[in-house]
């Protein structure tokens, strides 16, 4: 009888040691998918705009495109001719382009270029002839 009661209680013991193994050989296999999905949730830091200013407001600090309307913040850098620029060199019908952040409702302007951008070989260029 003292047989039989030491096979119960080891068949016992195996029964329950069994999903522990399970669930053991199941985390690992759960801890690689979650670094994938993060690189997934990740979202850009800026996103592009072009088009034609419609308005800009020196005193407010913005600029118009259609119906979306750029604030100018410290950090926004703006370029004109592919120099460091200001926002009152920017006037309507101007054709601009650059990056900006979402921030709730806003959209603040990470950078502003407008013009051409200065070609470093047409400098050389110039520099050579004088």
């Amino acid at each position: 009888m003292k047989k039989h009661i030491a096979l119960y209680a080891i068949a016992a013991a195996a029964l329950l040691a069994v999903p522990a193994t399970i669930r053991a050989e199941d985390a690992p296999a759960a801890k690689p998918d979650a670094p994938a999905a993060a690189p997934a949730a990740k979202k850009h830091g800026s996103l592009p705009f072009h088009g034609k200013v419609t308005a800009v407001d020196t005193t407010a600090m913005t600029v118009t495109i259609g119906t979306k309307t750029y604030n100018i913040t410290s950090d926004t850098k703006i370029t004109k001719d592919g120099e460091p620029a200001t926002l009152a060199d920017i006037t309507v019908g101007t054709m601009i382009g650059g990056a900006y952040k979402k921030d709730g409702d806003k959209l603040n302007a990470t950078t502003i270029n407008t013009g051409q951008k200065a070609d470093k070989g047409s400098k050389k260029k110039k520099a050579d002839t004088n």
